[in-house]
């Protein structure tokens, strides 16, 4: 048994000192106080006074590349990031070599996670225009969600059948997870600046053509959709204050049919540091503008968006080179996720139990995880320390993932993660991860 002693907990919108026994994959007890019984016998006692202990991270939304695109991320690579910045658990997508779009290419996906992933995984089926009999087939009690990309993005898995899209929102019924921009307006704005400017356009342009109305076309669309059908509808990575007028707080989460996540660079980046950072702060959806990154922290604050994950999707830096229309799309973000967060918190704009509830409790509920998320006795014991008052400094001797870089480079955090549990083991410790370990397949009610 492991004793975590004297932390300061963060859980379940509370704050308080305590201890947290492990047994085995489990958590055993959990002491208010530091009153501890005396005969208690552990085999390690971490002392964690003046530390933070939090649920690990539950991402809902990463790219870690493999089969297929793995010179640039893979399942092993990527979850020691993971791992190292307290994400304990990860929903991979399905937009792979090849993809994932049959039952037996979701078996091997989930094979290699079971062989290679430091952290707990679970693997999207992913949507395309005719595979609606293989989606039917899938287990929910094994499978994340369904993945419809109603934009195309990296993989061109674009879903803009009616009749299927149709089928997939009336017939499914899992939850389905949408990627959000119209296609028709993409092209009509990239016809436009073409046009005007020619084709070596900036990557300021990025964020005119991949716009707030080709955004709101598709997720209205999506929830147009869902409400029709009563399909269980998460939309992911809304980038725009437009789109917050379609979501409510009016219900407890555990009851909302419709349900939305947002980025951390949607809420760190703006417009303004295009000309910093140029393609490396390059997404679909693209980062908009300023009052649209303050919206959306309104809109995690407001409970309109529910979850806080990374869309993680690393690419070699020679894959970002070129004007935007060239470049590709997405950056590795899974490892300083949490630091980002709690540094925004720190700055205001949240408190840490808001972090904790949209990073780790509402992925939980969202997509009804079984025994995660919480720090709660008889839960698995996936849980991070954090240190807050050791800075952090991004450097690329740091960096984990394969690609090498981070958007974040340069960037001192407040926070510092300290150590990580996944499935009670001690998976990362002060820069050391133990690559031994391996995570454990999510499971769904």
């Amino acid at each position: 048994m492991i004793l975590i002693k004297n932390a300061t907990i963060f859980n379940e919108n509370e704050r308080f000192i305590g201890s947290v026994l492990l047994d085995e994959e489990k958590i055993s007890k959990i002491y208010r106080g530091k009153d501890i019984p005396i005969d208690l016998q552990c085999n390690e006692v971490i002392e964690a006074d003046g530390l933070w202990l939090l649920p690990g991270v539950i991402d809902d939304q990463v790219h870690f590349r493999e089969p297929g695109l793995t010179h640039k991320a893979d399942i092993f690579t990527e979850s020691q990031a993971a791992v190292a910045g307290g994400v304990t658990s990860f929903m991979d997508m399905p937009n792979t070599v090849p993809q994932t779009t049959t039952v037996d290419a979701l078996e091997e996906k989930y094979k290699m996670g079971a062989a290679k992933s430091l952290a707990n995984y679970s693997f999207y089926m992913g949507a395309t225009n005719d595979n609606l009999d293989e989606l039917r087939k899938v287990n929910q009690a094994e499978v994340c969600g369904i993945k419809v990309f109603m934009g195309s993005s990296t993989g061109n898995m674009l879903v803009d059948d009616i009749k299927t899209l149709t089928g997939i929102f009336a017939e499914i019924p899992m939850l389905i997870a949408t990627h959000c921009e119209d296609e028709s307006v993409i092209r009509a704005n990239k016809a436009k600046y073409i046009a005007r400017y020619g084709e070596d356009l900036p990557i300021h342009y990025h964020p005119y053509m991949r716009d707030a109305e080709a955004c709101y076309q598709s997720s209205s669309f999506a929830v147009e959709l869902a409400s029709k059908y009563n399909t269980r509808l998460h939309l992911l990575h809304v980038s725009t204050a437009r789109e917050l007028d379609l979501f409510s707080n009016k219900l407890p989460l555990r009851e909302k049919r419709i349900t939305a996540e947002v980025c951390v660079h949607h809420l760190w980046f703006s417009d303004r540091d295009y000309d910093a950072y140029g393609n490396r702060i390059k997404w679909n959806p693209a980062v908009k503008t300023e009052q649209d990154r303050l919206a959306l922290i309104d809109g995690v604050n407001r409970d309109l968006l529910d979850v806080v994950a990374t869309d993680h999707a690393p690419h070699l830096l020679s894959e970002k080179e070129g004007n935007c229309l060239k470049a590709a799309s997405g950056g590795p973000l899974v490892q300083f996720s949490l630091p980002a967060m709690l540094e925004l918190a720190k700055k205001g704009y949240f408190t840490v139990e808001q972090v904790v509830r949209k990073m780790c409790h509402a992925p939980a509920e969202v997509f009804k995880i079984r025994q995660r998320g919480y720090i709660r006795e008889g839960f698995y014991a996936d849980l991070v320390l954090v240190n807050p008052k050791q800075v952090l400094k991004v450097t690329p001797d740091i960096i984990l993932s394969k690609c090498g870089w981070s958007p974040f480079e340069g960037q001192t955090f407040s926070h510092s993660i300290a150590k990580t549990w996944v499935n009670g083991r001690q998976v990362y410790d002060e820069g050391v991860v133990n690559t031994h370990i391996r995570g454990k397949k999510l499971m769904f009610d």
